[in-house]
């Protein structure tokens, strides 16, 4: 019997199977969107185990953990890191038909050459061998990388970050891959958000002046777009809850921002109008300079309120 992931894994007709192996299997990746830390290609980070690598980060994973009972002591306490792999590895059998599970014996396959399938039967000798593995330089930060024929990655960053990381990356006489930033400017776009006035003042320091209105928030992520731009930047990343439309008048955007920053909410119309107006600003300069603008539309996200209220946006 074959393996669960062979070399025609999901290729179920010729023509697949020819366009495949012919032609894209040999083919450099180019990622114009993901999650890598720049700190950690930078320092060509070696993971302590695979419960680092797999889970120290993963909120897809934790939604998938919660959803099967695991309590959160053993997603993102203070529980071992065997304790917290092996609770994931109960929980992987029951993702079966969502891409956590592809993605899980995938990487098993092609990275570790581990052809199990992971469930808590196999999971002591999987972990085991994960971490012997990582412990060898071939399993550090950068060779991961190298090991997926990647050519460009795109990073997802923040318009307050510094960029320092991908400096220091840039100037790596060792590193030929090329790790550039992708502008992420939701923050400041997503008025409605608790965490708006806080970022807004941290977006302020990072401009040096002060934000009093719609149009100085504009300003201030143009002035970012190119702070990103000397940088490599080439790309804009946008999640949009919603597609938002209102007539981008500033006097009503104005009124949506300073009730935000007094903490007092806005009408429906008042925040598209706002948003409406950042964006489309936004889009300008992306178009002055070339940039991809890419939207990721329709993202549900928050959804579980006591991980968003103990952790943070973007983990519940």
């Amino acid at each position: 019997m074959s393996s669960f992931i062979n070399e025609d894994f999901m290729l179920s007709g010729r023509y697949a199977k020819e366009l495949y192996h012919g032609s894209a299997e040999h083919m450099p990746i180019i990622d114009y969107h993901c999650h890598l830390i720049p700190r950690m290609i930078a320092e060509n980070w070696q993971f302590k185990d695979i419960t680092e690598l797999w889970l120290g980060g993963d909120h897809y994973k934790w939604r998938a953990m919660r959803g099967n009972g695991v309590p959160e002591e053993y997603i993102t306490g203070g529980m071992s890191s065997w304790e917290k792999f092996e609770k994931w590895a109960e929980t992987v059998p029951y993702t079966m038909r969502n891409p956590l599970y592809h993605w899980t014996h995938l990487e098993l396959k092609r990275v570790f050459g581990i052809d199990k399938l992971l469930s808590p039967a196999t999971a002591r000798d999987i972990f085991e061998e994960c971490n012997a593995k990582l412990a060898t330089a071939g399993f550090r930060g950068q060779e991961l990388i190298r090991k997926f024929n990647v050519e460009t990655v795109c990073t997802t960053d923040d318009p307050v970050d510094d960029l320092r990381w991908h400096d220091l990356i840039a100037q790596d006489p060792t590193m030929e891959i090329k790790v550039l930033p992708a502008f992420r400017p939701d923050k400041a776009v997503n008025i409605e958000k608790p965490a708006f006035a806080p970022y807004i003042r941290l977006l302020a320091e990072t401009v040096g002046q002060e934000l009093k209105s719609a149009e100085d928030v504009a300003n201030a992520l143009a002035e970012r777009i190119d702070y990103f731009a000397a940088h490599g930047c080439l790309c804009a990343d946008h999640g949009l809850d919603y597609c938002m439309y209102a007539d981008p008048n500033p006097e009503i955007a104005n009124t949506a921002f300073v009730k935000a920053m007094n903490g007092q909410q806005s009408t429906r119309a008042e925040v598209d109008a706002y948003k409406t107006l950042v964006t489309i600003a936004c889009a300008k300069r992306y178009t002055e300079l070339g940039w991809v603008m890419q939207i990721h539309f329709g993202c549900l996200r928050d959804v579980n309120k006591p991980a968003v209220a103990q952790m943070g946006s973007d983990h519940g």
